[in-house]
Protein backbone atom coordinates (compact mmCIF):
# COMPACT_ATOMS: atom_id res chain seq x y z
CA UNK A 1 0.00 0.00 0.00
CA UNK A 2 2.75 2.33 0.82
CA UNK A 3 4.77 1.59 -2.26
CA UNK A 4 1.61 2.24 -4.39
CA UNK A 5 1.10 5.32 -2.36
CA UNK A 6 4.57 6.75 -3.36
CA UNK A 7 4.42 5.61 -6.76
CA UNK A 8 1.23 7.41 -7.04
CA UNK A 9 2.60 10.71 -5.00
CA UNK A 10 5.10 11.16 -6.97
CA UNK A 11 3.85 11.04 -10.76
CA UNK A 12 1.64 13.74 -12.81
CA UNK A 13 2.80 16.45 -10.48
CA UNK A 14 1.58 18.97 -12.24
CA UNK A 15 -0.81 19.32 -15.38
CA UNK A 16 0.72 21.68 -18.61
CA UNK A 17 -1.79 23.66 -20.55
CA UNK A 18 -4.64 25.95 -20.05
CA UNK A 19 -6.88 24.96 -22.51
CA UNK A 20 -7.39 21.25 -21.31
CA UNK A 21 -10.69 20.28 -19.53
CA UNK A 22 -11.69 24.05 -20.07
CA UNK A 23 -15.15 24.97 -19.01
CA UNK A 24 -16.33 27.88 -17.64
CA UNK A 25 -19.87 28.77 -15.40
CA UNK A 26 -22.47 28.40 -18.03
CA UNK A 27 -24.34 31.73 -16.52
CA UNK A 28 -20.85 33.57 -16.47
CA UNK A 29 -20.08 32.57 -20.23
CA UNK A 30 -22.99 34.12 -21.23
CA UNK A 31 -22.23 37.49 -19.97
CA UNK A 32 -20.84 39.87 -22.74
CA UNK A 33 -18.52 42.68 -21.71
CA UNK A 34 -20.95 45.43 -21.34
CA UNK A 35 -23.43 42.89 -19.86
CA UNK A 36 -24.24 42.49 -16.31
CA UNK A 37 -22.39 40.23 -14.06
CA UNK A 38 -23.83 36.75 -12.49
CA UNK A 39 -25.64 37.05 -9.32
CA UNK A 40 -24.59 35.02 -6.88
CA UNK A 41 -21.47 35.28 -8.38
CA UNK A 42 -18.29 35.71 -6.33
CA UNK A 43 -16.82 32.48 -4.07
CA UNK A 44 -20.10 30.88 -5.29
CA UNK A 45 -22.71 30.77 -7.86
CA UNK A 46 -26.58 29.03 -7.45
CA UNK A 47 -25.66 26.21 -8.67
CA UNK A 48 -22.70 26.26 -6.24
CA UNK A 49 -25.14 26.30 -3.65
CA UNK A 50 -27.56 24.47 -5.00
CA UNK A 51 -24.94 21.42 -4.99
CA UNK A 52 -24.14 21.44 -1.16
CA UNK A 53 -27.89 21.82 -0.08
CA UNK A 54 -28.55 18.47 -2.26
CA UNK A 55 -25.49 16.43 -1.39
CA UNK A 56 -25.73 17.63 2.33
CA UNK A 57 -29.99 16.63 2.22
CA UNK A 58 -28.57 13.46 0.77
CA UNK A 59 -25.56 12.46 3.62
CA UNK A 60 -23.24 12.82 0.74
CA UNK A 61 -19.21 12.45 2.11
CA UNK A 62 -17.50 14.48 2.47
CA UNK A 63 -19.92 17.61 2.56
CA UNK A 64 -21.75 15.95 5.77
CA UNK A 65 -17.78 16.34 7.35
CA UNK A 66 -18.08 19.75 6.01
CA UNK A 67 -20.83 21.13 7.06
CA UNK A 68 -20.86 19.43 10.34
CA UNK A 69 -17.31 21.61 10.74
CA UNK A 70 -19.59 24.77 9.64
CA UNK A 71 -22.77 24.25 11.86
CA UNK A 72 -20.13 23.61 15.16
CA UNK A 73 -18.48 27.12 15.00
CA UNK A 74 -19.62 29.67 16.82
CA UNK A 75 -19.99 32.12 14.24
CA UNK A 76 -22.35 30.02 12.33
CA UNK A 77 -25.03 30.53 15.14
CA UNK A 78 -28.19 32.45 14.61
CA UNK A 79 -27.95 34.23 18.16
CA UNK A 80 -24.93 36.00 16.66
CA UNK A 81 -25.28 39.96 17.55
CA UNK A 82 -23.01 42.48 15.66
CA UNK A 83 -21.00 45.07 17.63
CA UNK A 84 -20.27 47.59 14.45
CA UNK A 85 -18.07 50.57 14.97
CA UNK A 86 -17.77 54.06 12.91
CA UNK A 87 -14.25 53.58 12.53
CA UNK A 88 -11.93 50.00 12.17
CA UNK A 89 -8.27 50.22 13.08
CA UNK A 90 -5.38 48.31 12.47
CA UNK A 91 -2.01 48.42 12.63
CA UNK A 92 0.27 49.42 15.77
CA UNK A 93 -0.21 52.54 17.61
CA UNK A 94 -3.99 52.52 17.26
CA UNK A 95 -6.55 51.66 19.54
CA UNK A 96 -7.00 48.53 17.70
CA UNK A 97 -10.34 47.45 17.13
CA UNK A 98 -10.78 45.35 13.87
CA UNK A 99 -10.82 41.88 15.11
CA UNK A 100 -14.58 43.40 16.01
CA UNK A 101 -15.13 43.78 12.50
CA UNK A 102 -13.28 40.08 10.87
CA UNK A 103 -14.99 38.12 13.96
CA UNK A 104 -18.45 39.62 12.55
CA UNK A 105 -17.79 39.47 8.61
CA UNK A 106 -17.03 35.79 9.42
CA UNK A 107 -20.67 35.37 11.46
CA UNK A 108 -22.12 36.97 8.30
CA UNK A 109 -20.58 34.60 5.98
CA UNK A 110 -20.80 31.59 8.25
CA UNK A 111 -24.82 32.31 8.79
CA UNK A 112 -25.45 33.14 4.85
CA UNK A 113 -23.65 29.95 4.14
CA UNK A 114 -25.70 27.54 6.33
CA UNK A 115 -28.98 28.94 5.30
CA UNK A 116 -28.13 28.12 1.70
CA UNK A 117 -26.96 24.68 2.85
CA UNK A 118 -30.20 24.18 5.42
CA UNK A 119 -32.84 26.25 4.38
CA UNK A 120 -33.36 27.31 8.10
CA UNK A 121 -34.10 31.36 7.87
CA UNK A 122 -32.99 32.32 10.98
CA UNK A 123 -29.77 32.14 9.73
CA UNK A 124 -30.30 34.59 6.51
CA UNK A 125 -31.75 36.75 8.92
CA UNK A 126 -28.55 36.74 11.52
CA UNK A 127 -26.10 37.56 8.07
CA UNK A 128 -28.71 40.72 6.47
CA UNK A 129 -29.15 41.72 10.70
CA UNK A 130 -25.06 41.50 10.83
CA UNK A 131 -23.99 43.41 7.34
CA UNK A 132 -27.25 45.91 7.99
CA UNK A 133 -25.33 47.09 11.10
CA UNK A 134 -21.43 47.74 9.86
CA UNK A 135 -23.12 49.25 6.69
CA UNK A 136 -25.04 51.65 8.63
CA UNK A 137 -22.14 52.51 10.37
CA UNK A 138 -18.72 52.59 9.19
CA UNK A 139 -17.08 54.69 7.73
CA UNK A 140 -13.44 54.74 7.96
CA UNK A 141 -10.30 52.27 8.34
CA UNK A 142 -7.49 53.87 9.81
CA UNK A 143 -3.90 52.60 11.12
CA UNK A 144 -1.05 52.32 9.90
CA UNK A 145 0.00 50.52 6.85
CA UNK A 146 -2.18 47.88 8.23
CA UNK A 147 -5.35 49.49 7.21
CA UNK A 148 -4.75 48.44 3.39
CA UNK A 149 -4.73 44.66 5.02
CA UNK A 150 -7.51 45.66 6.70
CA UNK A 151 -9.64 46.84 3.21
CA UNK A 152 -8.41 44.17 1.52
CA UNK A 153 -9.02 41.33 3.72
CA UNK A 154 -12.19 41.93 4.91
CA UNK A 155 -13.42 44.01 2.04
CA UNK A 156 -13.30 40.99 0.21
CA UNK A 157 -14.85 39.02 2.71
CA UNK A 158 -17.62 41.74 3.32
CA UNK A 159 -18.55 41.50 -0.22
CA UNK A 160 -18.82 37.45 -0.31
CA UNK A 161 -21.50 37.44 2.81
CA UNK A 162 -23.45 40.30 1.46
CA UNK A 163 -23.30 38.57 -1.83
CA UNK A 164 -25.03 35.23 -0.32
CA UNK A 165 -27.96 37.70 0.97
CA UNK A 166 -28.41 40.17 -1.91
CA UNK A 167 -31.95 38.96 -2.78
CA UNK A 168 -32.69 38.74 0.67
CA UNK A 169 -35.79 41.68 1.56
CA UNK A 170 -34.36 43.48 4.38
CA UNK A 171 -31.05 43.51 3.17
CA UNK A 172 -30.17 47.11 2.74
CA UNK A 173 -27.87 46.20 -0.91
CA UNK A 174 -27.39 50.07 -1.99
CA UNK A 175 -25.70 50.10 1.72
CA UNK A 176 -23.97 48.06 1.43
CA UNK A 177 -22.55 48.78 -2.37
CA UNK A 178 -21.61 52.36 -0.55
CA UNK A 179 -19.84 50.78 2.10
CA UNK A 180 -17.82 48.77 -0.31
CA UNK A 181 -17.15 51.60 -3.31
CA UNK A 182 -16.61 54.77 -0.39
CA UNK A 183 -14.35 52.87 2.52
CA UNK A 184 -12.72 49.65 1.54
CA UNK A 185 -12.66 49.77 -2.26
CA UNK A 186 -10.36 53.30 -2.51
CA UNK A 187 -7.91 52.23 0.02
CA UNK A 188 -7.18 48.61 -2.23
CA UNK A 189 -6.86 50.47 -5.25
CA UNK A 190 -4.79 53.23 -3.84
CA UNK A 191 -2.67 50.67 -2.77
CA UNK A 192 -2.05 49.00 -5.89
CA UNK A 193 -1.16 52.55 -7.32
CA UNK A 194 0.83 53.69 -4.92
CA UNK A 195 1.86 51.04 -2.78
CA UNK A 196 1.34 53.45 0.59
CA UNK A 197 3.88 56.16 -1.51
CA UNK A 198 6.77 52.77 -0.79
CA UNK A 199 9.17 51.60 -3.48
CA UNK A 200 6.87 48.95 -5.39
CA UNK A 201 8.59 45.99 -4.47
CA UNK A 202 8.42 47.17 -0.92
CA UNK A 203 6.01 44.58 0.09
CA UNK A 204 5.73 41.01 -0.31
CA UNK A 205 2.75 39.36 -2.56
CA UNK A 206 -0.04 38.72 -0.45
CA UNK A 207 -0.36 42.97 0.13
CA UNK A 208 -1.08 43.42 -3.47
CA UNK A 209 -3.42 40.01 -3.56
CA UNK A 210 -5.23 41.15 -0.30
CA UNK A 211 -6.29 44.74 -2.85
CA UNK A 212 -6.37 42.53 -5.79
CA UNK A 213 -9.17 40.44 -4.16
CA UNK A 214 -11.19 43.47 -2.49
CA UNK A 215 -11.12 45.58 -5.78
CA UNK A 216 -12.57 42.40 -8.14
CA UNK A 217 -14.52 41.51 -5.17
CA UNK A 218 -16.17 45.15 -5.41
CA UNK A 219 -16.67 45.36 -8.74
CA UNK A 220 -18.42 42.40 -9.26
CA UNK A 221 -20.74 42.70 -6.34
CA UNK A 222 -21.48 46.24 -7.38
CA UNK A 223 -21.41 45.66 -11.12
CA UNK A 224 -19.13 48.15 -11.57
CA UNK A 225 -16.97 46.03 -14.79
CA UNK A 226 -13.96 48.61 -15.08
CA UNK A 227 -13.84 48.06 -11.59
CA UNK A 228 -13.17 44.47 -12.14
CA UNK A 229 -10.82 45.00 -15.17
CA UNK A 230 -8.77 46.86 -12.83
CA UNK A 231 -8.57 44.09 -10.57
CA UNK A 232 -7.91 41.45 -13.78
CA UNK A 233 -5.04 43.43 -15.26
CA UNK A 234 -3.13 43.79 -12.09
CA UNK A 235 -3.18 40.02 -11.80
CA UNK A 236 -2.18 39.65 -15.21
CA UNK A 237 0.25 42.65 -15.73
CA UNK A 238 0.71 44.55 -12.42
CA UNK A 239 4.29 46.24 -11.40
CA UNK A 240 3.85 45.20 -7.22
CA UNK A 241 4.87 41.41 -6.10
CA UNK A 242 1.36 40.46 -6.10
CA UNK A 243 0.71 39.79 -9.97
CA UNK A 244 0.80 36.47 -11.07
CA UNK A 245 4.79 36.77 -12.64
CA UNK A 246 6.06 38.67 -9.59
CA UNK A 247 4.57 36.28 -7.29
CA UNK A 248 5.86 33.39 -9.23
CA UNK A 249 8.64 34.04 -10.89
CA UNK A 250 10.71 31.24 -11.93
CA UNK A 251 8.82 27.80 -13.29
CA UNK A 252 11.36 25.31 -13.33
CA UNK A 253 11.68 22.54 -15.90
CA UNK A 254 9.25 20.27 -13.56
CA UNK A 255 6.84 22.00 -13.67
CA UNK A 256 6.88 23.27 -10.31
CA UNK A 257 6.50 27.15 -9.60
CA UNK A 258 8.49 28.93 -7.30
CA UNK A 259 6.76 30.78 -4.92
CA UNK A 260 8.89 33.97 -4.13
CA UNK A 261 7.19 34.49 -0.21
CA UNK A 262 8.35 30.79 0.32
CA UNK A 263 11.41 32.41 1.10
CA UNK A 264 10.34 34.71 3.81
CA UNK A 265 8.09 32.33 5.96
CA UNK A 266 5.39 29.13 5.40
CA UNK A 267 2.61 31.51 6.97
CA UNK A 268 2.46 33.89 4.86
CA UNK A 269 3.40 32.04 1.54
CA UNK A 270 -0.03 30.05 2.52
CA UNK A 271 -1.47 33.45 3.00
CA UNK A 272 -0.86 34.40 -0.47
CA UNK A 273 -1.70 30.86 -2.42
CA UNK A 274 -4.92 30.95 -0.63
CA UNK A 275 -5.81 34.79 -1.96
CA UNK A 276 -4.53 34.05 -5.05
CA UNK A 277 -7.19 31.06 -5.20
CA UNK A 278 -9.97 33.47 -4.35
CA UNK A 279 -9.06 35.92 -6.75
CA UNK A 280 -9.26 33.11 -10.05
CA UNK A 281 -12.34 31.54 -8.62
CA UNK A 282 -13.85 34.34 -8.39
CA UNK A 283 -13.20 35.92 -11.53
CA UNK A 284 -13.69 32.08 -12.81
CA UNK A 285 -17.57 32.86 -11.83
CA UNK A 286 -17.77 35.58 -14.08
CA UNK A 287 -16.40 34.14 -17.15
CA UNK A 288 -12.58 35.09 -16.87
CA UNK A 289 -10.23 31.88 -16.64
CA UNK A 290 -7.24 33.53 -14.45
CA UNK A 291 -6.35 29.59 -13.11
CA UNK A 292 -5.64 29.00 -16.42
CA UNK A 293 -3.68 32.33 -17.55
CA UNK A 294 -0.10 32.34 -18.51
CA UNK A 295 0.03 28.50 -19.13
CA UNK A 296 -1.61 27.76 -15.95
CA UNK A 297 1.11 29.38 -13.94
CA UNK A 298 -1.39 29.62 -10.13
CA UNK A 299 -1.39 26.09 -10.97
CA UNK A 300 2.27 25.22 -10.96
CA UNK A 301 2.93 27.94 -7.87
CA UNK A 302 0.52 26.55 -6.15
CA UNK A 303 1.89 23.20 -6.55
CA UNK A 304 4.97 24.12 -5.24
CA UNK A 305 3.49 25.88 -1.95
CA UNK A 306 1.51 22.25 -1.45
CA UNK A 307 4.70 20.35 -2.34
CA UNK A 308 6.70 22.50 0.38
CA UNK A 309 4.26 22.54 3.17
CA UNK A 310 3.98 18.65 3.08
CA UNK A 311 7.65 18.33 4.07
CA UNK A 312 9.46 18.06 0.40
CA UNK A 313 12.08 19.77 -0.67
CA UNK A 314 11.83 22.35 -3.00
CA UNK A 315 14.05 24.43 -4.86
CA UNK A 316 14.18 28.43 -4.17
CA UNK A 317 16.07 30.93 -6.32
CA UNK A 318 17.69 33.82 -4.27
CA UNK A 319 15.53 36.71 -4.10
CA UNK A 320 16.64 40.60 -4.21
CA UNK A 321 13.65 43.00 -3.80
CA UNK A 322 14.13 46.99 -3.60
CA UNK A 323 12.56 48.25 -0.14
CA UNK A 324 12.05 51.89 0.97
CA UNK A 325 10.01 54.86 0.86
CA UNK A 326 9.87 57.15 -2.17
CA UNK A 327 11.93 60.02 -1.59
CA UNK A 328 12.67 58.30 2.45
CA UNK A 329 15.48 55.82 3.41
CA UNK A 330 16.25 52.70 0.87
CA UNK A 331 17.70 49.73 1.16
CA UNK A 332 17.18 45.75 -0.54
CA UNK A 333 16.65 42.71 1.07
CA UNK A 334 17.68 39.08 -0.44
CA UNK A 335 15.96 35.72 0.23
CA UNK A 336 18.35 32.71 -0.46
CA UNK A 337 16.48 30.08 0.65
CA UNK A 338 13.03 28.42 1.08
CA UNK A 339 12.16 28.78 4.96
CA UNK A 340 11.58 25.84 7.07
CA UNK A 341 8.04 24.25 6.32
CA UNK A 342 6.28 22.78 9.16
CA UNK A 343 3.69 20.15 7.52
CA UNK A 344 1.61 20.15 10.49
CA UNK A 345 0.83 24.30 9.61
CA UNK A 346 -2.56 24.04 7.36
CA UNK A 347 -4.93 26.64 6.14
CA UNK A 348 -8.59 26.50 4.64
CA UNK A 349 -7.08 27.18 0.68
CA UNK A 350 -6.58 23.47 -0.52
CA UNK A 351 -10.12 22.07 -1.38
CA UNK A 352 -10.89 25.42 -3.95
CA UNK A 353 -7.62 25.22 -5.94
CA UNK A 354 -7.27 21.16 -5.61
CA UNK A 355 -10.68 20.84 -6.96
CA UNK A 356 -10.72 22.85 -10.13
CA UNK A 357 -7.44 21.71 -11.63
CA UNK A 358 -8.55 18.25 -11.12
CA UNK A 359 -12.38 17.75 -11.37
CA UNK A 360 -12.92 21.24 -13.77
CA UNK A 361 -9.58 20.85 -15.87
CA UNK A 362 -8.72 17.09 -15.29
CA UNK A 363 -5.38 17.84 -14.92
CA UNK A 364 -2.89 16.06 -12.50
CA UNK A 365 -1.93 17.80 -8.99
CA UNK A 366 -1.09 15.25 -6.41
CA UNK A 367 0.10 17.63 -4.26
CA UNK A 368 -2.87 19.82 -4.35
CA UNK A 369 -4.62 16.72 -3.82
CA UNK A 370 -2.99 15.50 -0.76
CA UNK A 371 -2.45 18.46 0.48
CA UNK A 372 -6.33 19.22 0.27
CA UNK A 373 -6.83 15.57 2.07
CA UNK A 374 -4.61 16.54 4.91
CA UNK A 375 -6.79 19.66 5.99
CA UNK A 376 -10.07 18.03 5.31
CA UNK A 377 -12.52 19.24 6.52
CA UNK A 378 -11.68 22.48 6.36
CA UNK A 379 -13.23 24.88 8.80
CA UNK A 380 -13.50 28.53 8.51
CA UNK A 381 -12.33 31.24 10.73
CA UNK A 382 -12.63 30.81 14.40
CA UNK A 383 -11.48 27.00 13.73
CA UNK A 384 -7.56 28.10 13.03
CA UNK A 385 -6.81 30.24 15.84
CA UNK A 386 -8.02 33.34 17.57
CA UNK A 387 -5.88 35.59 15.90
CA UNK A 388 -6.30 37.55 12.43
CA UNK A 389 -4.51 35.19 10.61
CA UNK A 390 -7.46 32.39 11.20
CA UNK A 391 -9.60 34.59 9.40
CA UNK A 392 -7.79 35.75 6.62
CA UNK A 393 -9.98 32.79 4.70
CA UNK A 394 -13.29 32.26 4.73
CA UNK A 395 -12.72 28.61 4.37
CA UNK A 396 -15.15 25.41 4.53
CA UNK A 397 -13.62 24.19 0.88
CA UNK A 398 -14.56 20.86 1.75
CA UNK A 399 -18.20 21.81 1.65
CA UNK A 400 -18.23 24.13 -0.89
CA UNK A 401 -15.56 23.49 -3.49
CA UNK A 402 -15.77 19.36 -3.88
CA UNK A 403 -17.47 18.59 -6.87
CA UNK A 404 -18.11 15.86 -8.93
CA UNK A 405 -15.17 15.13 -11.84
CA UNK A 406 -16.62 16.48 -15.45
CA UNK A 407 -20.07 16.05 -14.47
CA UNK A 408 -20.39 19.09 -12.36
CA UNK A 409 -23.36 20.65 -13.69
CA UNK A 410 -22.26 24.62 -12.65
CA UNK A 411 -19.69 24.51 -15.96
CA UNK A 412 -20.13 24.25 -19.71
CA UNK A 413 -17.11 24.08 -22.16
CA UNK A 414 -15.94 27.34 -22.37
CA UNK A 415 -15.08 29.41 -25.81
CA UNK A 416 -11.99 30.87 -26.08
CA UNK A 417 -12.72 34.89 -26.69
CA UNK A 418 -15.64 34.92 -24.35
CA UNK A 419 -15.54 38.34 -22.34
CA UNK A 420 -13.06 38.28 -20.20
CA UNK A 421 -12.30 34.79 -20.95
CA UNK A 422 -8.00 33.97 -21.01
CA UNK A 423 -8.10 30.39 -21.20
CA UNK A 424 -6.21 30.61 -24.47
CA UNK A 425 -3.42 33.21 -23.61
CA UNK A 426 -1.82 34.62 -26.91
CA UNK A 427 1.88 33.44 -27.05
CA UNK A 428 2.99 37.25 -26.32
CA UNK A 429 1.50 36.17 -22.82
CA UNK A 430 2.88 32.57 -23.01
CA UNK A 431 5.65 31.84 -20.17
CA UNK A 432 7.74 29.27 -21.66
CA UNK A 433 6.09 25.66 -21.12
CA UNK A 434 7.18 23.14 -18.65
CA UNK A 435 7.75 19.92 -19.50
CA UNK A 436 4.94 17.68 -18.09
CA UNK A 437 6.05 14.55 -15.81
CA UNK A 438 6.78 13.68 -12.44
CA UNK A 439 8.43 16.38 -10.02
CA UNK A 440 10.33 14.17 -7.19
CA UNK A 441 8.89 13.56 -3.44
CA UNK A 442 12.01 13.94 -1.72
CA UNK A 443 11.78 14.03 1.77
CA UNK A 444 13.45 16.64 4.39
CA UNK A 445 13.06 20.55 4.13
CA UNK A 446 15.93 23.04 3.60
CA UNK A 447 17.53 25.51 6.07
CA UNK A 448 15.51 28.26 7.26
CA UNK A 449 15.96 30.90 4.50
CA UNK A 450 18.36 33.38 5.20
CA UNK A 451 17.31 36.81 4.96
CA UNK A 452 19.57 39.52 4.67
CA UNK A 453 19.14 43.56 4.74
CA UNK A 454 21.00 46.00 3.52
CA UNK A 455 19.53 48.60 5.33
CA UNK A 456 15.79 49.06 6.63
CA UNK A 457 13.78 52.01 7.85
CA UNK A 458 14.40 53.60 11.51
CA UNK A 459 11.34 52.98 14.28
CA UNK A 460 9.56 54.15 11.16
CA UNK A 461 -15.48 14.09 -1.16
CA UNK A 462 -18.02 13.12 -2.65
CA UNK A 463 -14.68 13.08 -4.14
CA UNK A 464 -15.35 11.34 -7.46
CA UNK A 465 -12.04 9.38 -9.47
CA UNK A 466 -9.60 11.60 -10.49
CA UNK A 467 -7.23 9.46 -11.92
CA UNK A 468 -4.17 7.17 -10.44
CA UNK A 469 -1.94 10.00 -9.65
CA UNK A 470 -4.98 11.19 -7.01
CA UNK A 471 -5.18 8.09 -5.41
CA UNK A 472 -3.03 9.32 -2.49
CA UNK A 473 -4.92 12.94 -1.51
CA UNK A 474 -8.46 12.00 -2.25
CA UNK A 475 -7.98 8.11 -0.58
CA UNK A 476 -6.51 10.33 2.18
CA UNK A 477 -9.78 12.34 2.78
CA UNK A 478 -12.01 9.42 2.35
CA UNK A 479 -10.52 8.11 5.86
CA UNK A 480 -7.13 6.12 4.76
CA UNK A 481 -5.02 7.19 7.42
CA UNK A 482 -2.83 4.64 6.96
CA UNK A 483 -1.80 6.18 3.60
CA UNK A 484 -1.13 9.17 5.11
CA UNK A 485 0.57 8.30 8.27
CA UNK A 486 2.45 5.94 5.05
CA UNK A 487 3.71 9.32 3.45
CA UNK A 488 4.92 10.59 6.90
CA UNK A 489 6.86 7.87 7.17
CA UNK A 490 8.75 8.16 4.01
CA UNK A 491 8.95 12.01 4.27
CA UNK A 492 11.07 11.31 7.38
CA UNK A 493 12.91 8.72 6.12
CA UNK A 494 13.86 10.91 3.39
CA UNK A 495 15.12 13.05 6.19
CA UNK A 496 12.50 15.34 7.13
CA UNK A 497 13.25 16.97 10.33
Amino acid sequence: MLKAAGAAAGAGAVGIGAGVGTALPAAAAATTADGPFAHPGLLHTRTDLDRMAAKVTAGARPYTAGFAKLTANRHAQSGWRANPQATVYRGSGTPENYRILYNDIHAAYQNALRYHVSGEEAHADTAVAILNAWSGKLTALEGSADRFLAAGLYGYQFANAAELVRDHGDFELGRARELLLDVFHPLSDDFLTRHNNAVVTNYWPNWDLTAIACVLATGIFCDERAVVDRAVEYFKHGDGMGSVKHAIPVVHEDGLGEWVEAGRDQGHALLGVGLMGTVCEMAWNQGIDLYGYDDSRFLKGAQYVAKWSLGADVPYTANTRKKGAIGGWSGSETASDVAVADPAMTRPIWAMIANHYTKRRGLPASYLTRAAAKAAPEGGGGDYGPNSGGYDQLGFGTLAFTRDRAADPAVTPGTPGTAGSASTPSPSEQGSAATPGAAGEGGGVRPQGTVSASASPGAGRDLAATGSEEVVGWAAAAGVTAVAGGLLLLRRRGGAG
